[in-house]
C-alpha cells in the first residue's frame, strides 16, 4: 500500500503545481477530498483560532497540533502537509514532534525557523534563530522521521533580516537537506520572482489573501516553478465571515471582523494576548 508520504513525493514529481487547501477540522478535510483536491494543509492557524480560539502567536502545544493532524488525516484519506510550527522546542522537542506527526499519519511536516514564542507569517515584529541553530532542529527532524516523511523548511527572515537573508537561508536549509523550501512573505511580485529564479530547490508558496504578500495568479505561479502552493485561510476565512453573517441575521450584533489573517486573529483574543506579551516581556 502507498504511503501517504510516497503519494505526496509522486504528486510532487509529476507536472503542474500541487494546490493544497488548508483544512483545520474535520468537515473541512472531508470537503476538501469531495472537491477532488488530492491534497491538504493543516493550517496551524486555523487549527489553533478554529479548535481553540486562540491567535496565531506560539500558543500552541505540540500535542494538540499533532491531535489536530491526526482528525484532518483520517477525515480527508489524503496525504496532509502538516504545519509544526518551530517544532515546539529544541532539536529534542524536534524529535518527539516528528514522531508524533507521523503517528498521525501525516505526509509531510513544515518546520520554520522563528524564534519562540512564534507569530502568523503575515503579522509583524517577528524574530528569527539564527541560521546555525534551525540547522540543528532541521538535522533533528531528518534524522528522526521513519516514513520517509515531506520535510519543508521554511525561513520567515524575510521581515526582520531582509529577502538576502532569507534566500541565503533557503539556500543553506536545501544544502542540509530540506526537501522543499518555503521562504514566507515575500512582499512583491519582484521578490518572488527573485526566490523562484535564485533557490534551487522546490518551493512552496503560501497563498494569504490581504497578508504581507501580493496576489499571484496560480498560473503565474507554476510558471515560476513553484512545486506547491498552500491556502492556510481558504476555508476559514470565508467560514469565519459566513458565522459572522448568521448571527447578524439572527439578530445579534456585527462582529466587525477586519480584513486578512489579523482580522480572524482580533476575534479570539489577540489584542489581549499582545497585551499579556507586552506585560510580561
Amino acid at each position: 500500500m502507498t504511503t501517504a508520504p510516497a503519494e505526496l513525493r509522486r504528486l510532487l514529481s509529476e507536472p503542474g503545481m500541487v494546490r493544497a487547501p488548508g483544512v483545520y477540522d474535520g468537515i473541512g478535510a472531508h470537503l476538501v477530498r469531495r472537491a477532488g483536491f488530492p491534497v491538504a494543509y493543516l493550517t496551524g492557524a486555523g487549527a489553533v483560532a478554529a479548535g481553540y480560539g486562540l491567535p496565531d502567536i506560539g500558543l500552541a502545544t505540540a500535542t494538540e497540533m499533532a491531535d489536530r493532524a491526526e482528525v484532518v488525516v483520517e477525515a480527508s484519506g489524503l496525504p496532509v502537509i502538516a504545519d509544526a510550527d518551530t517544532g515546539y522546542g529544541n532539536p529534542m522537542h524536534v524529535v518527539r514532534t516528528v514522531r508524533a506527526y507521523e503517528r498521525a499519519g501525516v505526509a509531510a511536516i513544515q518546520l520554520e525557523d522563528q524564534d519562540f514564542p512564534k507569530r502568523c507569517g503575515h503579522l509583524t515584529d517577528k524574530s528569527v534563530i539564527s541560521a546555525d541553530d534551525f540547522v540543528r532542529k532541521l538535522a533533528a527532524a531528518l534524522e528522526a522521521r521513519e516514513n520517509d516523511t515531506v520535510v519543508i523548511a521554511r525561513t520567515d527572515a524575510r521581515g526582520p533580516e531582509g529577502l538576502d537573508e532569507a534566500i541565503t537561508r533557503a539556500h543553506r536549509y536545501a544544502a542540509e537537506g530540506a526537501d522543499m523550501i518555503f521562504v514566507e512573505a515575500p512582499q512583491s511580485v519582484e521578490e518572488i520572482e527573485r526566490i523562484a529564479a535564485e533557490v534551487q530547490a522546490p518551493l512552496v508558496f503560501n497563498v494569504v489573501p490581504a497578508g504581507r504578500t501580493p496576489a499571484v495568479p496560480d498560473a503565474d505561479l507554476e510558471k515560476l516553478g513553484f512545486r506547491m502552493a498552500i491556502y492556510p485561510g481558504a476555508l476559514l476565512q470565508p467560514v469565519t465571515a459566513a458565522m459572522a453573517a448568521a448571527l447578524v441575521e439572527l439578530g445579534g450584533e456585527d462582529p466587525h471582523l477586519g480584513e486578512g489573517p489579523l482580522g480572524i486573529f482580533r476575534a479570539v483574543g489577540f489584542d489581549d494576548w499582545a497585551a499579556l506579551g507586552e506585560r510580561y516581556r
